[in-house]
Formats: structure tokens, sequence, C-alpha cells
């Protein structure tokens, strides 16, 4: 199953704990009301074309539950954890006022035009926002703000961070490159995610669940190596990784707890050669683990159709609230 805002070992760790980070939010928000945490229009435009893992949680759900806010400490990665605390203290009552937030991880050319690209990150805080007394606290700390054309972005205390208003009920925050490329993709000065055909059809057939998470093939490659352990050591896995395309997740609970993840391959082949090893460290994992565990992976499908690897867990509320504190698990998440 660096520095502050974007680093390659941020991106690793994001794609490695991406699927306990979503089995843990879903699972802590099934006791309240399902909700789809849909991204606006603005929210979507923000978000600049190349792509490496986006990550959307309906935050309100979230905070209805304890045990949600507990299970997140755990498994969501620290850059997360200080953009989220960062919104906090710029006034922002981010567990009233939040509805949805977004984390796109994305790279950008880099400034000189040499070299490689830049990693990047944004969050995307949507919500009924008091806009009106966080520019009041804005302007008794005399807060100086940065202005790109009709963007007025707002530095964040001594975070390192900024945050900029796209309309009433969107912000983005980062730091200001990033938030730069999310303002620049939205006004048209660059592509955004609506111009990526693959990533976009993705979203479209995501976004309608209450926590969803895309991946593009660096991402998948890095998760799917963690996933598979030592059986990603084997001669020819990567002639295998170079074929992983793309990945997605999804979490349902209204009926217990549901994760679904499809990996995107080049071809049948490899998508059938990668579930034969899945289903193998399925076994032997079996063979391994606890009662408790032992059942976990019995409730666990791995199967391919065409060029795409699927895998589909189910239980109960409770039984996986128990698995949260086994082996495997936090395996998972380390």
């Amino acid at each position: 199953m660096g520095n502050l805002i974007s680093t390659t070992a941020f991106r690793t760790g994001l794609a490695r704990r991406s699927a306990a980070a979503l089995i843990g939010f879903a699972l802590a928000s099934s006791a309240a009301t399902a909700h789809a945490a849909g991204l606006s229009g603005d929210a979507k435009a923000a978000i600049p074309r190349e792509i490496q893992q986006l990550i959307v949680v309906d935050y309100r759900a979230m905070q209805n539950s304890p045990a949600a806010m507990g299970l997140k400490d755990r498994v969501l990665p620290p850059e997360l954890k200080r953009l989220e605390a960062a919104l906090t203290k710029s006034g922002l009552n981010v567990d009233q006022d939040t509805d949805a937030l977004a984390f796109a991880a994305f790279r950008v050319a880099n400034p000189d035009g040499k070299g490689p690209e830049q990693d990047r990150i944004v969050g995307i805080a949507q919500g009924q926002f008091h806009t009106h007394d966080i520019m009041a606290n804005f302007a008794k700390t005399k807060t100086k703000p940065d202005v790109i054309r009709n963007n007025t972005i707002y530095p964040m205390g001594t975070t390192g961070l900024s945050v900029v208003f796209l309309n009433q009920g969107t912000m983005v925050f980062g730091d200001k490159s990033s938030i730069r490329a999310a303002v620049d993709a939205r006004d048209g000065f660059a592509q955004n995610i609506l111009s990526n055909a693959d990533m976009s059809a993705e979203m479209n057939a995501v976004d309608s669940h209450a926590v969803w998470s895309l991946l593009d093939a660096k991402g998948t490659q890095v998760m799917m190596k963690s996933v598979l352990g030592e059986a990603s050591q084997i001669a020819d896995y990567d002639t295998v990784k170079n074929r992983m395309k793309s990945a997605h997740y999804t979490m349902d609970f209204q009926n217990g707890v549901r994760f679904d993840m499809a990996v995107n391959l080049s071809d049948t082949i490899t998508a059938a050669t990668v579930s034969t090893l899945l289903k193998g460290v399925q076994i032997l994992r079996k063979q391994q683990g606890t009662p408790l565990e032992k059942a976990a992976l019995d409730q666990t499908s791995i199967d391919s159709n065409s060029g795409t690897l699927l895998v589909d867990y189910s239980s109960s509320d409770s039984q996986f609230a128990s698995l949260l504190t086994s082996p495997l698990f936090q395996s998972v998440v380390r």
C-alpha cells in the first residue's frame, strides 16, 4: 500500500507517503458526512502545467474528527505541516474557514534559462474566508505586500512564505517564487494543469471523491519502488519503472473504508508484470505478517486491465483503525 518548499527529498517523501496519507485522511473523516473535495476553476488555473503530484483533501470533514488530526500528524510530510501552520499564523482560522486544502508539487524552468528545472510547491485553500479580518491583521503588523499585476502577495510573518487571494474563497500560499508561478499560470502568462491533457483527464476522473491524489511519472516511480520493496531490486526493474506514466488514488468511506489506486503503464504486458510482482510482495508480507495484517492483505485486490495496474482495498472502519497501529502500516508511512 530541504529547502522548506521544494526539494527532491520532499517529492520523494510525498510520493512514498501518499497512499498512507490518503488512507489516513479518509478513515478519520469517515465519522463525518462525505463531501467531494473538488477544486474551483480559479484553483485549477493556478496549478502550473508541469505537475508532479497533487493532493486534495476535504478539510472540513477531517476537522470533525479528533482522530483525523492525530493521524495527519503521523503521515503528513513535514513540509506540508509547515505550509498549513503558516496559514494560521497569517490570521486565518483554518479549522472554521477552510473547506478544502490542496497541495501541488510542480516543476518550473530555471530563471536563468540554464540548468535543470526547479521543484516548487504551493498550497491552495478553499473556503469562506474573513478577508477583512486577515487584511486588518496584515495592516496591524505593518506587513508590506508585493504586487504582481492585480495580485497582492502578503508575506506570512517570519515563515518565509506568502499568501495571495485569487478571490474571496480561494487563496494560494507558498514561497514567493512558487506563488509567482501559480499566478502566472492563473493569469495566462504560463500554462496551467488544464493544458496538460493527461493530468487534466486524470483529474476529471477522480475529483468527485472526498480525497484524491495524482502523480506524474517520476512520483509514480518513486511510490512504486517503495511499495515493491526488495522486489524493485530485480535486474529489469529499471525497464519496468521507465514505463510507468502516471497514477492516481481515491478514497471513499460511505460504507467503511475503500482505497483505490490505478497506475498507468505503457502497455498491457508491463501492467501484468508489475501486477505479478506486487502479488508476490503481497504473498511474502502475508507470510511474515500478524493475523490482522494477513486479513488486511486478504482484503486487498491486485490486478491489471489493459495497461493499468489496479489495487483496491476495503474494510470496515474498526478493522482499519486497528490496522493503523500495525508494523505493516508503519512501514508504509516511515
